[in-house]
């Protein structure tokens, strides 16, 4: 029954609260694209890591017409959407579902190195541990001359407190004009409306069995992390 849903329609509303919490997605977008069109040759191979439904993969093989992309996330219900929406691109998109905190989820992408790694609102999921494995990981399959570009939540360093202050106070007030006064649909009220629709069930079940460990806190591991790891 997933081939009667209309997926473009739910793709549509997943853009539309992704951009409640971050006005400038798009613009984060180009910026990474930009950066791959400064650093690799027009034939290059990248992986959107915890894709989703391919926001990274659709707008890469858009702008790069000889780009290959492989799409790697868990979400069993986000991978059906992607796949709905934008298929293999002619050969040129593939998705894989594997795990990413596993230390061999690589070994399911079907390929030894590729040319870049992007992700965007994803890794601030895992924990320190996890993290620092999955960087020590990209270090070995990323081509030399290739990039890791990792758009996500990275809080100020303890002693950089009210910078901290700052930004959390300017993003309650960007989700409150969003959500509150224009009212935008947000990921809970998303993830509801799209659990309601006939014929996911099955998905939605492996879904809760495969992320059962977001209970959880999350890490959201500070920049100079990330740089060290």
């Amino acid at each position: 029954m997933n081939d009667r849903i209309d997926w473009s329609h739910w793709l549509e509303r997943w853009d539309a609260q992704q951009e409640g919490y971050l006005p400038a997605r798009e613009d984060r977008f180009n910026v990474m694209l930009d950066v791959l069109d400064a650093l690799l040759p027009e034939d290059f191979l990248a992986v959107d890591l915890a894709s989703g439904p391919g926001s990274i993969s659709g707008r890469i093989l858009a702008r790069f017409p000889k780009a290959t992309c492989i799409a790697v996330d868990l979400d069993p219900v986000l991978l059906t959407m992607g796949q709905g929406v934008l298929g293999d691109q002619d050969g040129r998109l593939r998705w894989v579902q594997a795990d990413i905190q596993e230390k061999n989820w690589f070994d399911k992408i079907g390929v030894m190195q590729v040319d870049a790694v992007l992700t965007t609102t994803a890794l601030h999921w895992l924990s320190v541990e996890r993290l620092v494995q999955l960087y020590r990981q990209l270090g070995r399959v990323v081509r030399p001359g290739g990039v890791v570009l990792n758009g996500d939540h990275m809080p100020f360093p303890p002693h950089m407190a009210t910078f901290q202050r700052l930004t959390t106070k300017v993003q309650e007030i960007r989700e409150m004009e969003a959500f509150q006064t224009r009212g935008v649909e947000d990921w809970d009220g998303w993830w509801a409306a799209l659990e309601e629709v006939a014929g996911l069930e099955d998905l939605f079940a492996e879904r809760k069995r495969l992320f059962a460990w977001r209970e959880e806190a999350w890490s959201h591991p500070i920049l100079e992390l990330q740089e060290a790891a």
